[in-house]
């Protein structure tokens, strides 16, 4: 299996399952349960500012959405713990507005965040492993501190494909020993992709307002598709990465994965800003925009887009929306190029190796920084854990990427650097970077990814194509907005720009969003009729 074949991807119930997404746009207004859960946080604050809503009470209704569909229904499994203090954190925004302080867009927002990223409370941070089950860690990751200074209530943590996909050649996305199997809401026995698998599936089941994912490459993007939700992968350095279980600092960033680009845009401002525990932060001095004002219906008229046509081809289906969808963009007044994003096959391997080289020493230190006290201190712990334990923690797949990342020197070995500097060449100076210079171009198109695929644990994951690599390896902002439906399942359409183009490429992906209006909610079916 190639490194791109993993990696990608690792890196009322009964009532609700049919309603359809204008009667919960409809119901929104009125405040129904249905209607507001699947809201966005501009309605669900308007709501509270007319005082027809709490936070007390939306954070009591995404529990008990969560007990209805998650943990009993369709039985999704994407949230793997809920916070025991999430009541109490919402009482106190609620205080908060009675006294007429506000502290941000999200103040009494709900989130779940991805159960790689550490909250200094009595929740777990885990990555899904049985060996750090319990494990509390002992201070926030840092865009959590920011999270919960923006007035956000922390409502939950989302399973995982374990170690963020970096586990096995023959993983299986969306599965974790602690967490088990997240399902994809638009077809039970389909996958979710890896591995921010439990954050897309319940972004699109409404399990929460927000949620966070993280990716090395295509783990936000990819399930975002799959789930038909938006979801965006910034800048290397533009979010930080202290306090996130990681696999590779060269490409390792957390990013919001939500039902619409607004929502998007405005957690990433809630997150964004620099911390000197990370860093490849202080890049990002100077590049922070508003997000917000970014959200423009004009946002693609003028705008320069090159349509990457070497990443369409893997599937007639998807090809086909993708093209629909293109004329949606000229519409909008964007000016369409077909282009080849150049030497996309030049960094698989080498890919490969930076991360491997860089999980180990990335997961002592932050053990070493964030749970000093759990019972596993490295990689060589965590995998005579999983030896030990094969029966709960190796049942379908074993852990041939932690032994190789173990067994690598240390990051000044010649291997790393060389392999580090042909990434950054071909993905960037001549991969992304030439692409847009050569045909002044203000971003690049193309499919996410191929729909979602049946989960087998016998022969593993199945890969339709992805986009995802090329701003992944160059570490440079990807956005992935829902563009359509093969036989019920999503297909998301992605938008890739250069260094610190966010604000553009929000502009370009919302004014997109509102001219097609494409998503419609999941209604949970067993599987999906594959008849034409």
């Amino acid at each position: 299996m190639k490194r791109r074949d993993f990696v990608r991807l690792g890196m009322a119930a009964g009532a609700l399952a049919g309603v359809a997404h204008e009667a919960l746009a409809a119901g929104t207004a009125g405040g129904s349960a249905s209607g507001i859960l699947d809201a966005g946080v501009r309605e669900q604050q308007a709501q509270m500012a007319a005082g027809k809503l709490s936070s007390s009470s939306l954070v009591k209704q995404y529990l008990a959405r969560i007990a209805a569909i998650d943990k009993a229904g369709p039985r999704l499994n994407a949230v793997i713990e809920t916070n025991p203090d999430a009541l109490k954190i919402a009482a106190e925004m609620d205080r908060e507005r009675a006294a007429g302080k506000l502290r941000s867009p999200l103040h009494g927002i709900p989130v779940l965040l991805k159960d790689n990223i550490a909250t200094a409370d009595r929740m777990s941070t885990s990555a899904g492993s049985l060996a750090l089950n319990g494990v509390r860690a002992v201070k926030d990751a840092h865009i959590v501190a920011l999270l919960r200074k923006a007035g956000a209530v922390i409502i939950g943590k989302t399973n995982l494909s374990e170690w963020a996909n970096m586990r096995s050649t023959h993983s299986v996305s969306g599965w974790s020993g602690r967490g088990g199997q997240t399902r994809n809401p638009y077809a039970l026995d389909r996958n979710t992709s890896g591995s921010s698998s439990g954050s897309g599936a319940a972004a699109a089941a409404g399990l929460a307002t927000l949620t966070v994912g993280t990716e090395t490459d295509g783990s936000i993007v990819s399930p975002s598709s799959s789930c038909g939700i938006v979801g965006i992968k910034p800048t290397l350095g533009l979010l930080s990465r202290s306090g996130i279980i990681p696999i590779a600092h060269s490409q390792d960033t957390a990013g919001p994965m939500t039902r619409s680009v607004a929502d998007a845009a405005l957690m990433l401002a809630a997150m964004a800003g620099a911390d000197a525990d990370d860093k490849a932060t202080a890049a990002s001095s100077g590049h922070i925009a508003d997000y917000a004002a970014a959200l423009r219906t004009d946002g693609l008229k003028g705008k320069r887009i090159g349509v990457a046509r070497n990443f369409f081809g893997s599937n007639d289906a998807v090809d086909a929306i993708i093209e629909q969808e293109l004329a949606v963009l000229k519409a909008q007044g964007a000016i369409l190029v077909d282009v080849k994003v150049p030497n996309v096959d030049k960094y698989n391997d080498s890919e490969l190796q930076v991360l491997l080289y860089e999980f180990a020493p990335g997961l002592e230190a932050y053990l070493k920084n964030y749970a000093p006290h759990a019972p596993v201190k490295n990689m060589g712990d965590v995998i005579a854990f999983n030896a030990k334990n094969a029966a709960r923690e190796m049942p379908y797949f074993k852990q041939e990427h932690l032994i190789a990342a173990q067994a690598k020197p240390g990051l000044d070995a010649k291997e790393y650097r060389e392999a580090l500097a042909n990434d950054l060449r071909y993905s960037r100076d001549e991969g992304i970077d030439q692409v847009m210079k050569e045909h002044k171009l203000d971003a690049l198109v193309a499919p996410t990814g191929g729909p979602a695929w049946l989960t087998d644990y016998i022969n593993g994951d199945h890969y339709g194509g992805s986009f995802s690599s090329p701003a992944a390896v160059a570490g440079y902002p990807h956005i992935t907005v829902p563009a359509g439906y093969t036989r019920g399942l999503p297909i998301g359409i992605s938008f890739v720009g250069g260094a610190w183009s966010e604000a553009s490429l929000i502009g370009m992906a919302y004014a997109y969003e509102q001219a097609s209006k494409r998503r419609r909610a999941p209604t949970f079916p067993a599987s999906i009729n594959v008849k034409l």
